[in-house]
């Protein structure tokens, strides 16, 4: 006896969401660079470090919770502060060696201030024995500017000044550019012994009380 045909059930398995295709595709927003983290790396190339270091912070923040692009940009950016921080720490380590091996910021006698090298004192004292080393490119007092040979041995407090102050007008308009008469800087000497000597017995200096120098007043014109 036949059977009348079953009916044929379709077997339909159920459709994905559409949410789920794009599994595993990266949406617009996660293919995109973050702009926090080119910010970051656009700001540390020119060394400013801190907005950097700021801006590549957030930019991981936002990239670990949304998943976009950037993190090498942000961790570039971080890199290269940290290379501005340590030249910039080299090159202060260095300035200070620099400053120590000069004596810049040590007391001496004015005797020990050798030729060329700048200080800091009082130049309206009656008596100038200390003084301070000092960076010649920064307001300073004064500058030491020549040793000069003077045979003052026999001679008197007048005498010895006159003989001085004559062979250090010589170097003043060599080493300023413009006789002493007619600068507006104002001439000192300092008496070191008094037999000439090769290297010289009588140290001039140069400076103008009541006003900082800037810069060497080597042919300054002053």
């Amino acid at each position: 006896m036949n059977q009348p045909p079953s009916e044929i059930q379709p077997v339909r398995q159920p459709l994905p969401s559409a949410e789920s295709w794009l599994e595993g595709v990266p949406t617009p927003a996660q293919q995109k660079q973050d702009g926090y983290a080119v910010a970051a790396l656009a700001t540390s190339l020119p060394g400013l470090v801190p907005i950097a270091v700021v801006l590549a912070a957030i930019a991981l923040r936002r990239i670990k919770r949304t998943g976009g692009r950037g993190k090498r940009l942000a961790y570039g950016a971080l890199l290269v502060s940290l290379c501005w921080v340590i030249a910039t720490a080299v090159a202060v380590t260095l300035n200070l060696v620099g400053e120590h091996r000069a004596g810049i910021g040590r007391t001496v006698s004015i005797s020990q201030v050798a030729v060329g090298r700048c200080f800091d004192a009082d130049l309206d004292a009656d008596a100038l024995k200390l003084v301070t080393i000092a960076d010649c490119a920064a307001p300073h007092t004064g500058e030491a500017y020549a040793k000069v040979r003077a045979g003052l041995v026999g001679l008197s407090v007048a005498q010895t000044g006159t003989v001085a102050t004559q062979q250090c007008a010589g170097a003043f308009v060599e080493f300023v550019g413009k006789p002493y008469e007619r600068s507006e800087l104002d001439m000192y000497y300092v008496v070191l012994e008094n037999r000439d000597v090769a290297d010289g017995n009588v140290l001039c200096l140069v400076g103008m009380p009541g006003t900082k120098l800037t810069g060497t007043m080597r042919g300054s014109q002053r």
